[in-house]
């Protein structure tokens, strides 16, 4: 039987994929085990009646198992990887935090109007030491095979290419050979393709109000 799943519609396409990196992970999580699912598009500036009576707080994802709406995407991945072991997307526990703050560092250079705020270091800072643990263990995080800690990850950077690129003409700089290939890895995945927002400018749209508020 199909899981229910309600995540982001697009900022300007209600019926298009939208650009939530946490709804993203859970479905690149039941795309790469295989789980069927059915999608349900949540346009947030105008829930249905029926979401908001499931889920009050109105966050997306949310995911129905066994009859009960469950959100937060930590919590989603740990039940799918629970009910369907196989096959296995755990992280070893060494492994499990490595590149977790280079989303927070993106937002806050992202968001900065002064360029000598450090926020640009702060990030490049993340950035060098994931490439260098990529060098040492990679090509994914823990290794050969795409594990949970890819598939929570690879969203985001897609985020950091997009919105870094249109709002600061900025890029990852080309010597982080290592996580360009990882990169390129991750996006190339059929998963990545079938759960990636629709179309650029949704992610960019997503982000316009952060940015310019």
């Amino acid at each position: 039987m199909a899981l229910e799943v309600a995540v982001k519609a697009a900022f300007g396409g209600p019926h298009l994929l939208g650009d939530c990196p946490f709804s993203q992970r859970v479905l690149l999580t039941l795309e790469e085990k295989k789980v069927p699912y059915k999608l349900h598009l949540i346009n947030l500036s105008d829930k249905p009646q029926w979401f908001t009576e499931v889920n009050p707080e109105g966050k997306v994802p949310v995911v129905k198992f066994d009859d009960k709406w469950v959100a937060d995407s930590d919590v989603i991945v740990g039940i799918i990887e629970e009910k369907y072991p196989e096959p296995s997307l755990k992280t070893p526990a060494e492994f499990a935090s490595v590149g977790s703050k280079i989303f927070g560092s993106f937002v806050t250079f992202l968001k900065s109007k002064d360029p000598n705020d450090g926020s640009e270091q702060a990030l490049l800072t993340e950035l060098k030491a994931f490439d260098e643990h990529l060098k040492a263990h990679g090509p994914y995080i823990a290794g050969e095979k795409v594990t949970a800690a890819d598939l929570s990850l690879a969203p985001k950077l897609y985020h950091l290419k997009v919105a870094l690129g249109h709002f600061k003409k900025w890029t990852v700089p080309a010597d982080l050979t290592h996580y360009h290939k990882y990169t390129e890895l991750l996006f190339s995945r059929e998963s990545f393709a079938k759960t990636a927002p629709a179309e650029e400018k949704y992610v960019i749209a997503g982000w316009e109000p952060k940015v310019n508020p």
